[in-house]
């Protein structure tokens, strides 16, 4: 999980509905992304909040594409 304050936020109305949501949400995630690096795959995460920082972001992703 991330530390967008966003993704924490508890919903109003159907609680339970939205917690089983994103769990399965994350358990899907994690499958696909084992799935992808078997397939030998790199796999990089950005989350909405973090293309806020465009610098940051810029930075990260020529990382990631030049390991």
């Amino acid at each position: 999980m991330h530390n967008c304050r966003y993704g924490r936020v508890k919903p109003k109305t159907r609680a339970r509905f939205w917690q089983d949501k994103r769990q399965s949400n994350v358990r899907r995630d994690k499958q696909n992304i084992t799935k992808l690096k078997k397939q030998g795959w790199k796999v990089l995460i950005i989350w909405e909040c973090q293309t806020r920082g465009l610098e940051s972001l810029a930075g990260r992703l020529e990382k990631f594409l030049s390991d």
